[in-house]
C-alpha cells in the first residue's frame, strides 16, 4: 500500500495529500507527530530506527515519530504508531507542536508540522523488527553527553525538539 502524507500550510489547513517520497524529496510541509516517553524515574525512552528506514536508518530518536493518515487525528495517530512500532499502550499528553524543517539522507527533507506527546510507560515492548532494531531508557544527564559526543548518532529533529522544547517535554 502506498503511504501518503497530508499536506498542510502554516495554519494546519490541509491542502491535499502526496505519497510520502516525494514529499520528502521536495521538501513540502506535511503533519506529523513526535512521542517522548519516559520511565517513572524520569529517564527517556529512545529508539534505534530499523536499518531498513528509507532515512535515518540505525539513528536513535524518540520513542516514536510518524505522520497521521488523512481524516485520522494527530492523537489518533500517536496511538496507533506507539502499537505498531513498539508494541504498547499509554496514555499520551499533547504538549505543543512547531514547524521545522531539516535535511536527512538521500536528499529528503523533513519539512513538518509537527505535535509532540509526551507519556509515562514502564513495560515490555513488542518491536517491530522493520521499524525498530532496539529501545533504550536513558537519563537526560547521559543523554546530554552523548549528544555532545556523538551527535551523529541521532536523528536530526531529535536534535532539533530538545534544542528548542526540552522545558516542554519533561513529565
Amino acid at each position: 500500500m502506498e503511504e501518503s502524507v497530508v499536506l498542510v500550510n502554516e495554519d494546519d489547513t490541509v491542502i491535499g495529500t502526496m505519497e510520502k517520497m516525494k514529499a520528502h524529496r521536495l521538501g513540502l510541509l506535511h503533519r506529523a507527530f513526535s512521542i517522548f516517553l519516559f520511565d517513572k524515574q524520569g529517564n527517556m525512552l529512545l529508539q534505534k530506527r530499523a536499518r531498513e528506514k528509507y532515512h535515518s536508518p540505525n539513528l536513535w530518536t524518540n520513542a516514536v515519530c510518524s505522520h497521521p493518515r488523512e481524516n485520522e487525528t494527530y492523537k489518533d495517530a500517536a496511538i496507533r504508531r506507539l502499537r505498531e512500532e513498539l508494541g504498547i499502550e499509554t496514555l499520551l499528553t499533547e504538549r505543543f507542536h512547531f514547524i521545522y524543517k531539516a535535511e536527512v539522507d538521500g536528499g529528503l527533507w523533513e519539512h513538518e508540522l509537527d505535535y509532540v506527546f509526551t507519556g509515562i510507560y514502564n513495560g515490555e515492548f513488542q518491536l517491530n523488527p522493520k521499524e525498530v532494531s532496539e529501545v533504550r531508557y536513558i537519563s537526560m544527564e547521559n543523554l546530554d553527553k552523548e549528544l555532545k559526543d556523538h551527535p551523529e548518532h541521532f536523528t536530526e529533529w531529535f536534535k532539533i525538539i530538545l534544542g528548542k522544547s526540552r522545558d516542554k517535554i519533561n513529565v
